[in-house]
């Protein structure tokens, strides 16, 4: 039986820090093995392998810790605004996939930042859309500091994530929530914090996640 979440400060804290350490842990355990790799083997051709593989591990984890800076994190002061140029930088940096295409047509601006997070953390939830792969496309109709947003996950078997809609409305199954329902579940604090409403829809092998003011 669905019924409304209360969380404490501490335990939202607790669950968001989770959902970052399991984004990060990945590529900071392939950066490990590569290393092990390079001081037990004498072999150039698997030297290189490793090299190829902390690199590419070191850049993983960079960019998904910087996505979360901006999803999750406190960057800017109090009221501050972000650039959506950063937003569409860490998004591309993010979604670092062959599977996945991200076409960012947002225009670059200021807008407060509990807006900026809520639309990444709305592609976080599109890429959860299509778990064998497709595109996203990000669009946005900005006037001040209104915005719409419209977000396209495209692929074979797009689904709205499980679960999704519920935990947007800050509801689930029990009244209670883990580290892997904690990311749409904030999904939805930040959209009431932003004043906005997101809802999802799905029509043939596109799922459709629209933000707008709130009450429209």
């Amino acid at each position: 039986m669905t019924a409304a979440v209360t969380l404490d400060a501490l335990d939202l804290a607790a669950l968001l820090c989770s959902r970052v350490c399991h984004d990060v842990i990945s590529p900071v355990g392939a950066i490990v093995n590569g290393l092990e790799v390079l001081e037990d083997e004498n072999d150039a051709a698997m030297q290189e392998f490793a090299l190829d593989l902390i690199k590419k591990s070191a850049r993983q984890a960079s960019a998904r810790l910087q996505f979360a800076r901006l999803a999750f994190g406190a960057a800017g002061s109090a009221g501050a605004s972000i650039d959506l140029g950063d937003a569409e930088n860490v998004a591309k940096g993010f979604i670092q996939d062959d599977k996945v295409a991200l076409i960012w047509n947002v225009p670059r601006l200021l807008l407060p930042k509990n807006k900026v997070k809520l639309l990444l953390n709305l592609i976080l939830l599109a890429t959860n859309a299509i778990p064998r792969g497709g595109s996203i496309t990000v669009d946005a109709e900005v006037d001040g500091d209104d915005a719409r947003f419209t977000i396209a996950a495209k692929g074979v078997s797009a689904r709205i994530p499980t679960h999704a809609e519920q935990l947007l409305a800050g509801k689930a199954e029990g009244g209670s929530v883990d580290a892997h329902a904690i990311q749409p579940f904030y999904t939805g604090l930040v959209a009431r914090a932003a004043g906005m409403d997101a809802r999802f829809s799905l029509v043939d092998d596109t799922v459709l996640i629209k933000a707008g003011p709130a009450g429209d």
